[in-house]
Protein backbone atom coordinates (compact mmCIF):
# COMPACT_ATOMS: atom_id res chain seq x y z
CA UNK A 1 0.00 0.00 0.00
CA UNK A 2 1.25 3.24 -1.02
CA UNK A 3 1.91 5.96 1.83
CA UNK A 4 -0.46 9.23 0.85
CA UNK A 5 3.02 11.28 0.07
CA UNK A 6 4.04 8.46 -2.54
CA UNK A 7 0.54 8.72 -3.74
CA UNK A 8 0.17 12.02 -3.91
CA UNK A 9 3.93 12.09 -5.72
CA UNK A 10 2.62 10.01 -8.65
CA UNK A 11 -0.65 12.06 -9.12
CA UNK A 12 1.62 14.86 -9.12
CA UNK A 13 4.15 13.26 -11.78
CA UNK A 14 0.78 12.46 -13.88
CA UNK A 15 -0.38 15.48 -13.80
CA UNK A 16 2.98 17.50 -14.80
CA UNK A 17 3.06 14.45 -17.69
CA UNK A 18 -0.37 15.53 -18.79
CA UNK A 19 0.57 19.27 -18.55
CA UNK A 20 3.70 18.91 -20.83
CA UNK A 21 1.80 16.70 -23.31
CA UNK A 22 4.00 14.26 -22.77
CA UNK A 23 0.97 11.10 -22.30
CA UNK A 24 -0.04 9.13 -25.34
CA UNK A 25 -3.72 9.09 -25.10
CA UNK A 26 -5.56 6.10 -27.11
CA UNK A 27 -9.35 6.18 -28.26
CA UNK A 28 -11.48 3.65 -28.31
CA UNK A 29 -14.10 3.32 -30.77
CA UNK A 30 -13.84 5.53 -33.67
CA UNK A 31 -17.33 6.88 -34.08
CA UNK A 32 -19.57 10.26 -33.31
CA UNK A 33 -17.80 10.34 -29.82
CA UNK A 34 -15.03 8.85 -30.29
CA UNK A 35 -13.43 10.58 -33.04
CA UNK A 36 -14.59 14.52 -32.08
CA UNK A 37 -12.42 13.68 -29.22
CA UNK A 38 -9.07 12.13 -30.64
CA UNK A 39 -9.05 15.41 -32.70
CA UNK A 40 -9.74 17.01 -29.61
CA UNK A 41 -6.74 16.00 -27.84
CA UNK A 42 -4.69 15.69 -31.03
CA UNK A 43 -5.68 19.83 -30.99
CA UNK A 44 -4.36 20.40 -27.98
CA UNK A 45 -0.88 18.92 -28.80
CA UNK A 46 -1.36 14.80 -27.41
CA UNK A 47 -0.36 12.09 -29.62
CA UNK A 48 -3.09 10.03 -30.36
CA UNK A 49 -4.09 6.89 -31.12
CA UNK A 50 -7.47 5.72 -32.23
CA UNK A 51 -8.66 2.27 -31.95
CA UNK A 52 -11.60 0.44 -33.86
CA UNK A 53 -12.57 -2.80 -35.02
CA UNK A 54 -13.92 -1.46 -38.29
CA UNK A 55 -10.95 -2.02 -40.86
CA UNK A 56 -13.01 0.37 -43.02
CA UNK A 57 -12.76 3.25 -40.64
CA UNK A 58 -9.22 2.40 -40.02
CA UNK A 59 -8.15 2.70 -43.35
CA UNK A 60 -10.28 5.67 -43.93
CA UNK A 61 -8.61 7.75 -41.20
CA UNK A 62 -5.77 6.75 -42.04
CA UNK A 63 -5.70 7.68 -45.33
CA UNK A 64 -6.59 11.24 -44.32
CA UNK A 65 -10.47 10.90 -45.23
CA UNK A 66 -14.16 11.53 -42.77
CA UNK A 67 -17.10 9.31 -42.61
CA UNK A 68 -18.46 11.40 -40.75
CA UNK A 69 -20.33 14.46 -42.30
CA UNK A 70 -19.14 17.57 -39.80
CA UNK A 71 -15.69 16.27 -39.64
CA UNK A 72 -14.01 17.18 -42.83
CA UNK A 73 -10.67 15.56 -43.85
CA UNK A 74 -8.87 18.36 -43.48
CA UNK A 75 -8.69 17.87 -39.95
CA UNK A 76 -8.31 14.43 -40.16
CA UNK A 77 -5.16 15.87 -42.04
CA UNK A 78 -4.32 18.19 -38.85
CA UNK A 79 -4.51 15.59 -36.53
CA UNK A 80 -2.82 13.20 -38.82
CA UNK A 81 0.16 15.93 -38.89
CA UNK A 82 0.88 16.25 -35.10
CA UNK A 83 0.75 12.02 -34.78
CA UNK A 84 -2.67 11.03 -34.77
CA UNK A 85 -3.21 7.19 -36.43
CA UNK A 86 -5.83 4.67 -35.99
CA UNK A 87 -5.21 0.90 -35.79
CA UNK A 88 -7.07 -2.19 -34.78
CA UNK A 89 -3.77 -3.54 -33.12
CA UNK A 90 -5.07 -3.50 -29.65
CA UNK A 91 -1.86 -4.31 -28.11
CA UNK A 92 -0.58 -1.27 -29.04
CA UNK A 93 -2.89 0.25 -26.26
CA UNK A 94 0.12 -0.68 -23.90
CA UNK A 95 2.22 2.12 -25.09
CA UNK A 96 -0.67 4.64 -23.98
CA UNK A 97 -0.67 6.22 -20.90
CA UNK A 98 -4.86 7.07 -20.94
CA UNK A 99 -7.25 5.05 -22.31
CA UNK A 100 -10.60 6.31 -22.95
CA UNK A 101 -13.65 3.66 -24.06
CA UNK A 102 -16.12 5.48 -26.37
CA UNK A 103 -17.70 1.95 -27.60
CA UNK A 104 -21.79 1.47 -28.41
CA UNK A 105 -24.26 0.29 -25.16
CA UNK A 106 -27.67 -0.19 -27.33
CA UNK A 107 -30.67 -2.00 -26.26
CA UNK A 108 -31.36 -5.75 -27.11
CA UNK A 109 -34.67 -7.33 -28.48
CA UNK A 110 -35.99 -7.29 -25.02
CA UNK A 111 -35.11 -3.31 -23.85
CA UNK A 112 -31.80 -4.26 -21.66
CA UNK A 113 -28.64 -3.31 -21.90
CA UNK A 114 -26.82 -4.69 -24.41
CA UNK A 115 -23.07 -4.56 -22.88
CA UNK A 116 -21.74 -6.54 -25.15
CA UNK A 117 -19.05 -3.61 -27.02
CA UNK A 118 -17.70 -2.63 -23.71
CA UNK A 119 -17.57 -5.93 -22.29
CA UNK A 120 -15.41 -6.93 -25.49
CA UNK A 121 -13.38 -4.08 -25.94
CA UNK A 122 -12.26 -4.61 -22.09
CA UNK A 123 -11.86 -8.28 -22.61
CA UNK A 124 -9.51 -7.60 -25.39
CA UNK A 125 -7.93 -4.40 -23.53
CA UNK A 126 -7.31 -5.76 -20.28
CA UNK A 127 -4.12 -8.33 -21.47
CA UNK A 128 -2.25 -5.39 -22.90
CA UNK A 129 -2.60 -2.20 -19.56
CA UNK A 130 0.11 -1.91 -17.73
CA UNK A 131 0.71 -0.06 -14.57
CA UNK A 132 -0.14 3.61 -14.26
CA UNK A 133 -2.29 3.67 -16.82
CA UNK A 134 -5.05 5.73 -16.40
CA UNK A 135 -8.61 3.60 -18.24
CA UNK A 136 -12.06 6.19 -18.28
CA UNK A 137 -15.15 4.30 -19.98
CA UNK A 138 -17.34 7.30 -21.46
CA UNK A 139 -20.13 4.94 -22.69
CA UNK A 140 -23.38 6.11 -21.97
CA UNK A 141 -24.39 2.88 -19.26
CA UNK A 142 -26.19 2.48 -15.91
CA UNK A 143 -24.96 2.74 -12.23
CA UNK A 144 -22.15 0.16 -11.34
CA UNK A 145 -21.08 -0.80 -14.79
CA UNK A 146 -17.71 0.83 -14.37
CA UNK A 147 -17.05 -1.02 -10.79
CA UNK A 148 -19.13 -3.81 -11.54
CA UNK A 149 -17.95 -4.73 -15.22
CA UNK A 150 -15.09 -2.80 -16.21
CA UNK A 151 -13.02 -3.01 -12.76
CA UNK A 152 -13.39 -6.81 -12.07
CA UNK A 153 -12.51 -7.62 -15.86
CA UNK A 154 -9.29 -5.79 -15.70
CA UNK A 155 -8.32 -6.78 -13.14
CA UNK A 156 -9.11 -10.86 -14.03
CA UNK A 157 -7.53 -10.45 -17.86
CA UNK A 158 -4.87 -8.02 -16.92
CA UNK A 159 -1.32 -8.84 -16.53
CA UNK A 160 -0.29 -11.12 -13.52
CA UNK A 161 -0.79 -8.56 -10.45
CA UNK A 162 -2.72 -6.14 -12.39
CA UNK A 163 -4.77 -4.15 -9.40
CA UNK A 164 -7.22 -1.17 -9.70
CA UNK A 165 -6.50 1.92 -7.57
CA UNK A 166 -9.18 2.27 -4.93
CA UNK A 167 -8.96 4.65 -2.01
CA UNK A 168 -6.39 4.06 0.11
CA UNK A 169 -4.49 1.89 -2.17
CA UNK A 170 -2.61 1.93 -5.41
CA UNK A 171 1.17 0.61 -5.75
CA UNK A 172 1.58 -0.52 -9.10
CA UNK A 173 -2.44 -0.01 -9.92
CA UNK A 174 -4.47 1.17 -12.75
CA UNK A 175 -6.72 4.31 -12.47
CA UNK A 176 -10.30 3.92 -13.69
CA UNK A 177 -12.73 6.45 -14.29
CA UNK A 178 -16.37 7.09 -15.85
CA UNK A 179 -16.54 10.44 -17.52
CA UNK A 180 -20.11 10.60 -20.26
CA UNK A 181 -19.82 11.62 -23.24
CA UNK A 182 -21.64 14.51 -24.21
CA UNK A 183 -21.91 14.74 -27.70
CA UNK A 184 -24.68 16.93 -29.22
CA UNK A 185 -24.19 16.31 -33.25
CA UNK A 186 -25.87 19.27 -35.13
CA UNK A 187 -25.21 21.78 -32.52
CA UNK A 188 -22.98 24.51 -34.23
CA UNK A 189 -23.34 27.05 -31.39
CA UNK A 190 -21.82 25.38 -28.25
CA UNK A 191 -18.48 24.81 -28.63
CA UNK A 192 -17.38 21.29 -27.34
CA UNK A 193 -14.76 22.96 -25.03
CA UNK A 194 -17.62 24.90 -23.73
CA UNK A 195 -19.73 21.67 -21.86
CA UNK A 196 -18.21 20.71 -19.02
CA UNK A 197 -17.04 17.31 -18.14
CA UNK A 198 -18.21 15.34 -15.68
CA UNK A 199 -15.72 12.81 -14.21
CA UNK A 200 -15.74 9.94 -11.41
CA UNK A 201 -12.98 8.09 -10.41
CA UNK A 202 -12.85 4.58 -8.49
CA UNK A 203 -10.57 6.51 -6.18
CA UNK A 204 -10.05 10.04 -5.78
CA UNK A 205 -6.75 9.82 -7.41
CA UNK A 206 -8.36 8.17 -10.33
CA UNK A 207 -10.88 11.25 -10.83
CA UNK A 208 -8.28 13.84 -10.13
CA UNK A 209 -6.06 12.56 -13.07
CA UNK A 210 -8.95 12.25 -15.32
CA UNK A 211 -10.39 15.56 -14.77
CA UNK A 212 -6.30 16.92 -15.40
CA UNK A 213 -6.41 15.15 -18.59
CA UNK A 214 -9.84 16.47 -19.43
CA UNK A 215 -9.00 19.92 -18.75
CA UNK A 216 -6.83 20.44 -21.09
CA UNK A 217 -9.37 20.41 -24.02
CA UNK A 218 -12.30 20.83 -21.90
CA UNK A 219 -12.89 24.73 -20.40
CA UNK A 220 -14.17 22.81 -16.86
CA UNK A 221 -14.50 19.69 -15.69
CA UNK A 222 -16.62 18.64 -12.72
CA UNK A 223 -15.38 15.75 -10.60
CA UNK A 224 -18.16 14.11 -8.71
CA UNK A 225 -17.26 11.71 -5.64
CA UNK A 226 -17.60 7.64 -7.53
CA UNK A 227 -18.07 6.60 -11.38
CA UNK A 228 -21.46 5.52 -10.12
CA UNK A 229 -22.67 9.08 -9.44
CA UNK A 230 -21.64 10.20 -13.03
CA UNK A 231 -22.95 7.13 -14.38
CA UNK A 232 -26.44 8.28 -13.14
CA UNK A 233 -26.08 12.29 -13.80
CA UNK A 234 -25.47 11.33 -17.46
CA UNK A 235 -28.60 8.85 -17.81
CA UNK A 236 -30.77 12.04 -15.50
CA UNK A 237 -29.50 14.35 -18.14
CA UNK A 238 -31.01 12.45 -20.61
CA UNK A 239 -34.09 10.78 -19.09
CA UNK A 240 -34.94 14.52 -17.54
CA UNK A 241 -35.31 15.08 -22.08
CA UNK A 242 -37.24 11.80 -22.68
CA UNK A 243 -39.53 12.82 -20.20
CA UNK A 244 -40.79 16.00 -21.12
CA UNK A 245 -41.18 15.22 -24.73
CA UNK A 246 -42.89 12.38 -23.93
CA UNK A 247 -45.38 15.06 -22.34
CA UNK A 248 -45.47 17.21 -25.31
CA UNK A 249 -45.49 14.08 -27.54
CA UNK A 250 -48.74 13.07 -25.40
CA UNK A 251 -50.06 16.74 -25.34
CA UNK A 252 -50.03 17.07 -28.93
CA UNK A 253 -52.21 14.13 -29.61
CA UNK A 254 -54.65 15.39 -27.30
CA UNK A 255 -54.27 18.94 -29.24
CA UNK A 256 -54.53 17.72 -32.38
CA UNK A 257 -58.42 15.75 -30.63
CA UNK A 258 -59.63 19.11 -29.89
CA UNK A 259 -58.44 21.53 -32.71
CA UNK A 260 -55.51 23.08 -30.83
CA UNK A 261 -52.16 24.12 -32.15
CA UNK A 262 -49.78 22.11 -29.55
CA UNK A 263 -46.44 24.65 -31.48
CA UNK A 264 -48.60 27.60 -30.86
CA UNK A 265 -49.23 26.73 -27.34
CA UNK A 266 -45.90 25.66 -26.88
CA UNK A 267 -44.42 28.94 -28.46
CA UNK A 268 -46.83 30.55 -25.56
CA UNK A 269 -45.89 29.31 -22.41
CA UNK A 270 -41.89 29.62 -23.52
CA UNK A 271 -42.74 33.41 -23.25
CA UNK A 272 -42.75 32.99 -19.34
CA UNK A 273 -39.33 33.71 -17.80
CA UNK A 274 -39.07 30.97 -15.10
CA UNK A 275 -40.36 27.90 -14.43
CA UNK A 276 -40.76 26.30 -17.64
CA UNK A 277 -38.38 24.94 -20.51
CA UNK A 278 -39.39 24.61 -23.72
CA UNK A 279 -39.22 20.96 -25.68
CA UNK A 280 -40.73 20.17 -28.96
CA UNK A 281 -42.96 16.76 -30.12
CA UNK A 282 -41.70 15.03 -33.01
CA UNK A 283 -42.42 11.56 -34.69
CA UNK A 284 -40.19 9.58 -31.90
CA UNK A 285 -37.01 9.99 -30.14
CA UNK A 286 -33.79 9.21 -31.70
CA UNK A 287 -30.08 8.90 -31.02
CA UNK A 288 -28.02 6.95 -29.02
CA UNK A 289 -29.32 8.02 -25.42
CA UNK A 290 -32.40 9.47 -25.14
CA UNK A 291 -34.18 6.31 -26.69
CA UNK A 292 -31.72 3.93 -24.84
CA UNK A 293 -31.34 5.58 -21.00
CA UNK A 294 -34.53 4.85 -19.47
CA UNK A 295 -34.50 1.39 -20.00
CA UNK A 296 -31.34 0.90 -18.90
CA UNK A 297 -32.17 2.91 -15.18
CA UNK A 298 -35.45 1.37 -15.55
CA UNK A 299 -33.77 -2.09 -16.15
CA UNK A 300 -30.93 -1.17 -13.34
CA UNK A 301 -33.76 -0.11 -11.06
CA UNK A 302 -35.71 -3.54 -10.98
CA UNK A 303 -32.22 -5.21 -9.75
CA UNK A 304 -32.79 -3.18 -6.26
CA UNK A 305 -36.44 -3.37 -6.71
CA UNK A 306 -37.18 0.35 -7.23
CA UNK A 307 -40.24 0.69 -9.87
CA UNK A 308 -39.90 3.49 -12.05
CA UNK A 309 -42.92 3.95 -13.51
CA UNK A 310 -43.15 7.25 -14.65
CA UNK A 311 -39.67 6.45 -16.63
CA UNK A 312 -40.85 3.37 -18.42
CA UNK A 313 -44.22 5.56 -18.98
CA UNK A 314 -42.67 8.23 -21.15
CA UNK A 315 -40.21 5.73 -22.83
CA UNK A 316 -43.80 3.41 -24.02
CA UNK A 317 -45.11 7.49 -24.96
CA UNK A 318 -42.43 8.08 -27.42
CA UNK A 319 -41.79 4.60 -28.47
CA UNK A 320 -45.67 4.94 -30.09
CA UNK A 321 -45.29 8.13 -31.85
CA UNK A 322 -43.75 6.26 -34.94
CA UNK A 323 -46.88 4.57 -34.91
CA UNK A 324 -49.13 7.18 -34.60
CA UNK A 325 -47.76 9.21 -37.69
CA UNK A 326 -48.33 6.10 -39.44
CA UNK A 327 -51.83 5.88 -38.67
CA UNK A 328 -52.52 9.77 -39.58
CA UNK A 329 -51.53 8.89 -42.56
CA UNK A 330 -53.64 6.15 -43.13
CA UNK A 331 -56.54 8.24 -42.36
CA UNK A 332 -55.69 11.24 -44.24
CA UNK A 333 -55.07 8.85 -47.52
CA UNK A 334 -58.50 7.68 -46.77
CA UNK A 335 -59.40 11.03 -46.97
CA UNK A 336 -58.48 11.36 -50.23
CA UNK A 337 -59.92 8.26 -51.57
CA UNK A 338 -56.89 5.64 -51.17
CA UNK A 339 -55.77 3.32 -48.83
CA UNK A 340 -52.71 3.17 -46.77
CA UNK A 341 -51.98 -0.50 -48.51
CA UNK A 342 -50.18 -0.10 -52.12
CA UNK A 343 -49.88 3.96 -51.67
CA UNK A 344 -46.52 5.31 -52.91
CA UNK A 345 -45.21 7.02 -49.94
CA UNK A 346 -42.34 9.51 -49.78
CA UNK A 347 -40.13 9.48 -46.26
CA UNK A 348 -38.72 13.33 -45.99
CA UNK A 349 -35.60 12.80 -44.14
CA UNK A 350 -34.26 9.31 -42.28
CA UNK A 351 -31.90 11.10 -40.43
CA UNK A 352 -32.70 11.01 -36.13
CA UNK A 353 -32.82 14.63 -36.37
CA UNK A 354 -32.24 17.84 -38.85
CA UNK A 355 -28.76 18.62 -40.30
CA UNK A 356 -27.02 15.43 -39.52
CA UNK A 357 -25.92 12.30 -40.95
CA UNK A 358 -26.81 10.23 -38.05
CA UNK A 359 -29.30 7.02 -38.06
CA UNK A 360 -28.97 5.77 -35.02
CA UNK A 361 -32.81 5.30 -33.41
CA UNK A 362 -33.77 7.04 -35.75
CA UNK A 363 -37.65 7.34 -35.59
CA UNK A 364 -37.56 7.88 -39.08
CA UNK A 365 -36.54 4.40 -39.60
CA UNK A 366 -39.50 3.06 -37.49
CA UNK A 367 -41.97 5.04 -39.51
CA UNK A 368 -40.36 3.57 -43.26
CA UNK A 369 -40.75 -0.06 -41.68
CA UNK A 370 -44.25 0.31 -40.44
CA UNK A 371 -45.26 2.03 -43.56
CA UNK A 372 -43.97 -1.05 -45.31
CA UNK A 373 -45.44 -3.20 -43.00
CA UNK A 374 -49.10 -1.74 -43.48
CA UNK A 375 -48.38 -2.76 -47.63
CA UNK A 376 -47.09 1.21 -48.45
CA UNK A 377 -44.52 1.40 -51.20
CA UNK A 378 -41.90 3.77 -49.32
CA UNK A 379 -39.33 5.66 -51.21
CA UNK A 380 -37.28 8.08 -49.08
CA UNK A 381 -34.99 11.56 -49.58
CA UNK A 382 -32.28 12.56 -47.28
CA UNK A 383 -29.36 14.53 -48.62
CA UNK A 384 -26.73 13.29 -46.04
CA UNK A 385 -27.83 9.80 -46.84
CA UNK A 386 -27.40 8.78 -50.99
CA UNK A 387 -27.99 5.44 -49.61
CA UNK A 388 -29.37 3.50 -46.55
CA UNK A 389 -28.34 -0.43 -46.77
CA UNK A 390 -28.48 -2.67 -43.60
CA UNK A 391 -28.23 -1.59 -40.00
CA UNK A 392 -28.85 -3.13 -36.54
CA UNK A 393 -32.97 -1.93 -36.98
CA UNK A 394 -33.25 -1.80 -40.17
CA UNK A 395 -32.64 -3.29 -44.00
CA UNK A 396 -33.27 -0.44 -46.13
CA UNK A 397 -30.97 -1.34 -49.07
CA UNK A 398 -32.70 2.04 -51.06
CA UNK A 399 -30.87 5.05 -52.96
CA UNK A 400 -32.18 8.42 -52.12
CA UNK A 401 -35.00 9.63 -54.25
CA UNK A 402 -34.42 13.15 -55.94
CA UNK A 403 -36.98 15.55 -55.06
CA UNK A 404 -38.06 16.18 -58.40
CA UNK A 405 -40.05 12.79 -58.25
CA UNK A 406 -41.88 14.15 -55.58
CA UNK A 407 -45.13 14.59 -57.66
CA UNK A 408 -45.24 11.21 -58.11
CA UNK A 409 -45.83 10.11 -54.77
CA UNK A 410 -49.53 9.63 -53.24
CA UNK A 411 -47.93 11.51 -49.96
CA UNK A 412 -44.84 12.77 -48.78
CA UNK A 413 -44.33 12.45 -45.12
CA UNK A 414 -41.91 14.89 -43.22
CA UNK A 415 -40.04 12.97 -40.84
CA UNK A 416 -36.51 15.06 -40.34
CA UNK A 417 -37.16 18.66 -41.31
CA UNK A 418 -33.15 19.59 -42.64
CA UNK A 419 -32.64 22.60 -43.91
CA UNK A 420 -31.72 21.98 -47.12
CA UNK A 421 -35.85 21.27 -47.91
CA UNK A 422 -37.68 23.88 -49.26
CA UNK A 423 -40.70 23.19 -47.28
CA UNK A 424 -43.35 25.61 -49.64
CA UNK A 425 -41.98 24.10 -52.40
CA UNK A 426 -42.11 20.84 -51.71
CA UNK A 427 -46.04 21.45 -50.28
CA UNK A 428 -46.79 23.04 -53.64
CA UNK A 429 -45.26 19.55 -55.62
CA UNK A 430 -46.74 16.88 -53.30
CA UNK A 431 -50.63 15.70 -53.19
CA UNK A 432 -50.68 15.05 -49.81
CA UNK A 433 -47.91 16.25 -47.50
CA UNK A 434 -47.60 15.20 -43.61
CA UNK A 435 -45.90 17.03 -41.67
CA UNK A 436 -44.48 15.83 -38.13
CA UNK A 437 -41.72 18.63 -37.48
CA UNK A 438 -44.54 21.96 -37.95
CA UNK A 439 -41.74 22.80 -41.16
CA UNK A 440 -45.09 23.74 -42.67
CA UNK A 441 -45.95 26.57 -39.60
CA UNK A 442 -47.23 29.63 -42.16
CA UNK A 443 -47.71 27.64 -44.90
CA UNK A 444 -51.18 28.06 -45.86
CA UNK A 445 -52.73 24.64 -47.99
CA UNK A 446 -55.46 22.35 -48.03
CA UNK A 447 -53.16 18.91 -48.78
CA UNK A 448 -50.98 19.67 -45.26
CA UNK A 449 -51.77 17.49 -42.50
CA UNK A 450 -49.85 18.40 -39.23
CA UNK A 451 -48.93 15.73 -36.71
Amino acid sequence: MQSEQERSSALAAWNARVEKRESCIAIIGMGYVGLPLALLFSEAGFRVTGFDIDEKKVSTLNAGGSYIQRIEPKEIAAAQALGFRATTNMSEVSECDAVLICVPTPLTGDHEPDMSYVQGTVDALAPHTRSGQLIVLESTTYPGTTNELVVPTLERLGPAGTRVQRNGEGAGSLMVAFSPEREDPGNTTTPRRQVPKVVGGVSADAGQAAAALYRTIFNRTVVVSSPEAAEMTKLLENIYRCVNIALVNELKQLCLAMGIDIWEVIDAAATKPFGFQAFYPGPGIGGHCIPVDPFYLSWRARQFNQPTKFIELAGEVNEAMPAFVVETTRRALVREGKTLSGARVLLLGVAYKRDIDDLRESPALTVFNLLRKAGADVSYNDPYFPEVGVGRKYTLKLQSTPLERVPEFDCVVLATDHSEYDIPALVAASKLFIDTRNATKGVAAANVVRC
